[in-house]
């Protein structure tokens, strides 16, 4: 079976890497013959990660490479879509798909259409505030991240939707060894644009690293997060794929604060999952999919104010026991469940017949 993968990003985007590219080589092996065309590439990223900049004229050039890659889609039995064709332009192409006889799937790990029907323009509002709707309405299925998401499916009519979480390969993380020396880590893994939500309980994790004579470990932020955080030993370390584990196993507890607002609710508690499939416990706010992740496993605490931060994080801290528990429970969940290896069948399954009920 011929499928073109018409993701956002190569490796270096996470989303792509994590809905889509980690899959192939298990696709391969289960007959399927992926052709990935991914929209922007490792340089336009590299300049939108280091200086927060989307060049015009790269964007354009890039844009026309995916309507080229649009012209071959009859060579494929099959179209998988990461959210959307093209970014901030009319579903006119998903459109022409359907009408075409095309199928194509298309995968939701945030909640894109939110970039739209809550934009600060009321143009774009105007124009394509139902735009993620249309997507969804032609699509043959749509795979959503969360129920969140999946809700907003099912309001758009969608022919079929069906729900695989963002997951990891937990046979790459190493299980962290809890050594109970008191030198404790606070860890957190994430971009430069979802660092400001550990600045928001920074009251709680200063409280914390005083008593306990904690440090916080943040993999993928800026070294300008360092000076809001002050008064807090604070490391900050690059993130890269082939060191991102062994980051997360030198973590005695990690954490995933977040606001709760429309967007946070679609995301899909990647942070968590990656945690727990090293035996971390984990502290996150109770937003989105994260209630069901942490509850549902068993893996560590929900905390909404800055005190029920602070206990959580002291409860596990002070208790090797607790830490230990924790970090079994969220291991075994996502050897059951968040999990690339637990997820395969399903995917391949959707990707076989997604017109399937």
């Amino acid at each position: 079976m011929k499928v073109l993968l018409l993701s956002k990003y190569p490796r270096m985007g996470a989303s792509s890497r994590l809905r889509s590219l980690q899959y192939l080589p298990a696709l391969v092996d289960e007959g399927l013959e992926v052709t990935v065309s991914s929209l922007f590439d490792d340089e336009y990223l590299k300049g939108l990660y280091a200086e927060g900049r989307r060049s015009k004229v790269r964007s354009l050039v890039l844009y026309l490479k995916r309507f080229l890659a649009l012209i071959t889609v009859f060579r494929y039995e099959l179209v998988w879509v990461e959210k959307e064709i093209f970014p901030y332009f009319p579903a006119v192409f998903e459109r022409l798909l359907a009408v075409l006889g095309v199928k194509y799937v298309v995968d939701y790990d945030d909640a894109i259409f939110h970039n739209y029907d809550l934009a600060g323009s009321g143009l774009i509002r105007k124009l394509l505030g139902r735009k993620i709707d249309v997507v969804m309405a032609n699509a043959t299925c749509v795979i959503a991240g969360n129920e969140y998401l999946a809700i907003r499916a099912r309001q758009a009519k969608a022919r079929r939707v069906e729900i695989i979480p963002t997951v990891v390969d937990h046979t790459r993380y190493e299980h962290s060894v809890d050594t109970g020396s008191g030198h404790y880590v606070i860890g957190w893994i994430g971009s430069p644009s979802t660092q400001r939500y550990v600045v928001d309980i920074k009251d709680a994790l200063k409280a914390v690293c005083d008593r306990m004579g904690a440090r916080l470990v943040l993999v993928g932020a800026t070294d300008d997060v360092v000076n809001q955080l002050s008064g807090i030993s604070v490391e900050v370390v690059p993130w890269r794929e082939d060191t991102e584990a062994a980051n997360i196993a030198r973590m005695d507890v990690g954490i995933m604060p977040l606001v709760d607002g429309p967007w946070e609710k679609g995301k899909c508690g990647y942070k968590l999952i990656q945690y727990m499939a090293s035996g971390v416990p984990v502290v996150a706010s109770p937003v989105g999919v994260n209630v069901g992740i942490v509850t549902e496993s068993g893996a560590g605490y929900l905390a909404s104010t800055p005190d029920e931060w602070k206990e959580a994080l002291l409860a596990l801290l002070q208790c090797e026991k607790r830490r230990r528990a924790s970090g079994i429970a969220g291991r075994a969940a996502v050897h059951e469940t968040y999990s690339m290896q637990a997820q395969i069948p399903r995917l391949v399954q959707i990707l076989r017949a997604p017109g399937a009920i």
